[in-house]
């Protein structure tokens, strides 16, 4: 039977989360090491948030001696969209577009990168509709106000 894993994590686990995928298996010193410089955190507190993401099964561990290998049990790119499709589900389906394009004019992005979004919504052009359907219950938002139904 396998392990459901919580991907809902907050802030400061993201912090351990990408010490790990950066080193792919990390023991918890390692972890210590760089958020102590990062962050100035304590070692207890580093220790407090892998073992929330142990609970959470977003690591693994693996004996290694007298200690512990902390390794992901799920990619980076995995929970990225995870968290943005969660994100993009929480807001009227009207304002998706309005907030793509505010994150992309607050984002310092690379001419590859700006390249890469010109091709996608080249592709995206393809199955654009003229209007986006509201998907909010009545009284979570004001469409009629914001969106000139």
């Amino acid at each position: 039977m396998a392990t459901e894993i919580n991907t809902k994590i907050t802030e400061s686990e993201w912090e351990i989360m990408r010490v790990v995928w950066t080193f792919n298996k990390v023991t918890s010193k390692e972890i210590i090491e760089v958020l102590q410089e990062k962050k100035a955190w304590k070692p207890a507190t580093t220790k407090t948030f892998i073992g929330r993401l142990v609970k959470k099964g977003m690591l693994n561990t693996e004996p290694h001696g007298k200690r512990y290998l902390y390794s992901a049990t799920v990619s980076e790119d995995e929970t990225v969209k995870n968290v943005t499709n969660e994100f993009f589900d929480n807001i009227c389906s009207k304002d998706v577009g309005k907030t793509i394009a505010e994150m992309i004019s607050t984002s310092t992005l690379s001419f590859d990168d700006i390249a890469l979004i010109e091709e996608v919504l080249e592709k995206k052009k393809k199955t654009a509709v003229e209007q986006v359907k509201c998907n909010c219950l009545k009284g979570q938002c004001q469409c009629k106000n914001n969106h000139n139904h």
